[in-house]
């Protein structure tokens, strides 16, 4: 009996975890099934631009892929990876913040505020990282409040 409830309790865990790793997925900003369009979260932080993954050195975090650069920098995420990991699932933040719309990203186009990843849309002459520039307070807090009400339930 007491097998049958450990089993039992390992394949709800089971389901639990792949239904909150495809709403994850469904949540994030994925090409491929990779996060970044495949550059390396890591280097944002550690090298101060962005970097393209490779290929041969990634890792999958609650359902999401991402590429490193170096076996360095996969450490060090997968030592933290809520430290590295985008903001608002790799979508655009000023568009989560204007209007709480998913809009793609330039991957080159970022900013770290308070050592959290943000990425923005540049592209046919509109660079949102310079209109979030304007009124970051503002658009931040309106950008948090839409992901959570609306995209991270």
């Amino acid at each position: 009996m007491k097998k049958l409830v450990l089993f039992v309790l390992i394949l709800v865990s089971g389901i639990s975890f792949a239904q909150n790793d495809a709403k994850r997925i469904s949540q994030y900003n994925l090409e491929d099934k990779v996060a970044i369009q495949g550059y390396d979260p890591v280097g944002y932080f550690n090298q101060g631009k962005a970097i393209k993954g490779k290929k041969e050195i990634s890792a999958t975090y609650q359902g999401v892929t991402y590429k490193f650069s170096s076996s360095e920098n996969k450490e060090a995420f997968l030592k933290n990876p809520s430290k590295y990991e985008p903001q608002y699932g790799g979508w655009c933040a000023y568009a989560m913040g204007s209007a709480g719309e998913k809009v793609d990203i330039n991957p080159e186009t970022f900013k770290i505020i308070d050592n959290k990843l943000y990425l923005f849309y540049n592209a046919f002459f509109n660079n949102t990282l310079k209109s979030w520039n304007k009124d970051e307070k503002n658009l931040k807090s309106k950008a948090d409040n839409n992901w959570k009400n609306t995209y991270k339930q």
